[in-house]
């Protein structure tokens, strides 16, 4: 029997191998690798041939054009197409913006992020390491629109949208764009990256035409991003409104009584407004207000009272019936307006009109919605000492706001990570803010319209008509 062959080292014996293998030298000659280089070339040329045949489909067929048939046949391609393109893009603007010039200027954009995704990716700390590789995520898709660009993009193994949310700043930075927003693929492992070129919301919104009959799911107040109307669903929530001083709260709440002014001309919706200012802000449409207190916070208390008395009333007889009232004549839809809440909640010195009011105000809040009593109701401060109910308003709207802190603490947890930069609103641009509406994860930027004095009045003596 052959023995294996040992080693001998400080006493302990150490198995060797019995034989030495080495890697074997191969010497081509050089005509062969100059001929696997070459399939190689040729391999990348006809892959970067087909992969981008947007380009060299048409550059192809030029090139046989002038070979073929000279300069003349070239110059009357060109011209003609150039002249369809115009009389298109002049005769019918929206199929030739999704159809033609879009499409074109997504694969111009889909070049500008390649150039910079892999710095990008790495810098912003949206890369892996693995097995001595670097690995990014990858562009699927580039969708363009008037101001934005829509990014799909696979994500590495065990990454998750938020980690693209936390790293939208330094991307809206790396691509020179205003804003970059992270929203959950239609996939999974897939993240939709909306970068905001420019801003549709820059100008005054004016006042919008007031419905004929308010569709209380979806009342327009303003306009979103991406240029459409946005409209509140009023039915089934309670809006909570927070934004600084000049952030625009007026905007939002003369937005939403013009939506339903109409309504409160044929009976179908009750106004009750509560301005603890003493009415400097609602006094100009009184009219509008079924009911109306601004001077005495014990007239304020029981109108509150009797909206949660009201709800009650309405949860009692249609329990079992229906899950949502359905405004009539005889029921409206009763809307309570107040201006500044926290008057009402935290700054009032009187004890016993305080708890009546916040005993109230959380029936309103926790009952109303289904029985058609709903709360529109602006604040300045969101924090929980002033606003003890705070999470019963399932709809918010934040304005701007003082410090990035109050973001989360308005809009929810890590809204301000997912696009929501109410603390960057400008003090020039009142009335722009970011909505979230219960169970959605992504903010939306809208720009309310903006009433001024002239137009409350006007439409208070049109449709008004209390005393």
């Amino acid at each position: 029997m052959t023995m294996p062959l040992i080693n001998i080292i400080r006493g302990e014996t150490i198995p060797v191998a019995p034989l030495n293998v080495r890697t074997p030298v191969v010497k081509l000659p050089i005509w062969l690798v100059v001929l696997w280089e070459t399939v190689k070339a040729l391999a990348w040329l006809v892959n970067g041939y087909i992969r981008h045949w947007y380009v060299t489909l048409p550059v192809t067929g030029m090139t046989w054009l002038h070979l073929a048939h000279g300069w003349q046949a070239l110059a009357g391609l060109v011209g003609g197409v150039t002249v369809a393109a115009t009389g298109w893009a002049f005769g019918h603007r929206p199929s030739w913006l999704r159809f033609g010039w879009w499409p074109i200027f997504a694969k111009i954009r889909r070049l500008v992020y390649r150039r910079r995704w892999m710095a990008a990716m790495v810098t912003a700390g949206l890369s892996i390491s693995y097995d001595k590789r670097t690995i990014v995520p990858e562009i699927r898709r580039v969708r363009c629109r008037a101001d934005c660009d829509e990014v799909l993009v696979r994500m590495v193994t065990g990454q998750i949208p938020d980690d693209f949310a936390k790293a939208s700043e330094r991307l809206a930075h790396t691509f020179g764009v205003r804003q970059v927003k992270a929203i959950p693929g239609p996939t999974y492992a897939t993240v939709v990256l909306v970068l905001m070129r420019g801003d549709s919301l820059h100008d005054t919104v004016p006042p919008l035409p007031v419905p004929y009959r308010p569709d209380f799911t979806a009342l327009p107040i303003g306009v979103q991003e991406d240029g459409d109307l946005y409209r509140l669903r009023l039915f089934g929530t309670q809006v909570l409104i927070v934004g600084a001083t000049g952030s625009g709260k007026g905007s939002v709440i003369w937005s939403i009584v013009r939506s339903l002014a109409n309504g409160v001309t044929v009976g179908l919706v009750e106004l009750w407004g509560l301005d603890p200012k003493g009415g400097m802000e609602l006094g100009i449409g009184r009219p509008l207000f079924a009911r109306f207190a601004s001077r005495d916070f014990a007239e304020m208390a029981a109108m509150i009272e009797q909206a949660a008395a009201t709800a009650q009333e309405r949860a009692a007889r249609l329990a079992g019936k229906t899950r949502q009232h359905t405004p009539t004549v005889d029921e409206p839809l009763i809307v309570l307006v107040i201006d500044e809440l926290a008057n009402l909640t935290a700054y009032l010195t009187e004890r016993q009109l305080k708890d009546r009011i916040k005993a109230a105000l959380g029936i309103v809040l926790t009952q109303g919605r289904a029985v058609g009593v709903h709360v529109v109701a602006a604040i300045q401060d969101p924090r929980k000492e002033v606003l003890p109910a705070r999470g019963l308003f399932p709809t918010r709207i934040g304005l701007r706001l003082s410090e990035p802190a109050e973001v989360d603490m308005v809009l929810g947890d890590g809204m301000r990570d997912r696009g929501a930069l109410c603390d960057r609103i400008p003090q020039t641009q009142p009335g722009i803010g970011y909505v979230t509406l219960e169970g959605d994860t992504t903010p939306m930027r809208v720009r309310l319209t903006y009433c001024d004095d002239e137009t409350v009045r006007d439409m208070a003596d049109l449709y008004g008509g209390a005393e």
